[in-house]
């Protein structure tokens, strides 16, 4: 059993990027290996393509973030209130059920909120708060009232949300007065390849490094990308709150894997090719869709240290929050687990990467060359 206590490092607080490398491909790249951890390079994402073999086979996750950050005003006293769009739930037309998060004063049933657009202006939208939801803390279930029955939910939320940044992001940017565009992160948080559906609530952030032209690069030096997707909810970024990481109650995410993909994977199985999942979101819907035909699933899959991997041979991450349910993924990869990442991330912040969403990156991959 592995120790809540365990997930936990000291971080600077000046390592938290808050905006992403630019040139994206200036982003820098802590590169080791899994048989030999001790073993580290320091590189750059430009140099990602030097390291890449004929035959590997890299997998992306294509989905595509919602504008989910909600702000808006209760009516009747102007208190403002915040939240996050998680998904639709189910029910007869011409109604339309929200479950989000909130957090503000005196949030209760019957209430009306009428949310804002990033200009300030009235969205004309508004959400009623009907019952909390008992399977997610802070999340209610609210009635939407304004738009027409007609309009998706993902054109209500690109005109009345905002990007769904991390909350450490928007603190970080808080405490020096940066004021970032909204426009400026919608184009940022994301990747270059999200042809998907709209579904997340979060990047894939890993994936924000790939882009077309180190694609490019990758494909000159013999490898090649397969496709799945998964809907990334808020529970990745919760933090483990039971003594034991085995006890955390863990999220559920849909995930989906084309049969195009499936077929690439046994390829590159078959002429021993290594596969490189991009993200800890790639890696876990490959593992959760490995065991079986169907092309799509929910997943509960908690990858933790002793896990068998049954897909995935190295992993290109970012550097994950402490006491969340990712390092321990990442230290899945390791037969020494957790003390790896730990020694890894210290050995990072040593060195001045830069840490979270918007920060720099680490290739593992499966053996010394």
């Amino acid at each position: 059993m592995l120790r809540t206590d365990d997930l936990d490092f000291d971080l600077p607080a000046d390592r938290i990027a808050t905006r992403p490398a630019w040139p994206r491909e200036s982003a820098r790249l802590l590169v080791t290996w899994r048989d030999d951890p001790s073993r580290i390079e320091h590189a750059a994402i430009a140099d990602l393509p030097k390291f890449a073999k004929p035959g590997d086979l890299f997998i992306l996750n294509r989905t595509r973030v919602l504008a989910a950050r909600l702000v808006g005003t209760r009516a009747g006293t102007g208190g403002h209130v915040e939240g996050l769009y998680l998904h639709t739930h189910p029910c007869p037309p011409p109604e339309r059920m929200w479950a989000v998060l909130l957090k503000g004063k005196s949030v209760r049933a019957g209430i009306r909120i009428s949310l804002q657009a990033d200009s300030g202006a009235d969205a004309h939208v508004t959400l009623e708060p009907v019952e909390k939801l008992a399977d997610e803390p802070g999340a209610w279930l609210a009635r939407v009232h304004g738009p027409p029955a007609s309009e998706a939910d993902a054109a209500i939320l690109d005109r009345c949300g905002r990007t769904p940044l991390p909350p450490y992001i928007l603190k970080a940017r808080k405490a020096v007065n940066d004021r970032t565009p909204d426009a400026t992160d919608r184009a940022w948080y994301a990747t270059s390849f999200d042809t998907g559906s709209a579904t997340s609530v979060a990047a894939p952030t890993a994936g924000f490094h790939l882009t077309e032209s180190v694609r490019g690069q990758l494909a000159e030096a013999g490898a090649t990308f397969a496709d799945i997707e998964l809907a990334v909810g808020v529970g990745t970024f919760r933090p483990v709150e039971t003594e034991f990481v085995e006890d955390h109650p863990m999220h559920r995410e849909w995930c989906s894997m084309p049969p195009a993909t499936r077929s690439r994977i046994a390829a590159a199985k078959e002429r021993s090719g290594r596969v490189i999942c991009v993200g800890t979101t790639a890696a876990r819907s490959v593992e959760s869709l490995a065991s079986t035909t169907d092309e799509s699933a929910w997943t509960r899959l908690l990858i933790t240290p002793g896990y068998r991997w049954r897909v995935t041979d190295g992993l290109l991450t970012n550097f994950h929050l402490p006491r969340s349910t990712l390092p321990r993924h990442v230290a899945a990869l390791f037969e020494g687990g957790i003390p790896v990442v730990k020694h890894l991330y210290a050995a990072a912040i040593a060195h001045d990467y830069r840490f979270f969403s918007y920060g720099d990156a680490m290739l593992i991959l499966p053996g010394r060359p």
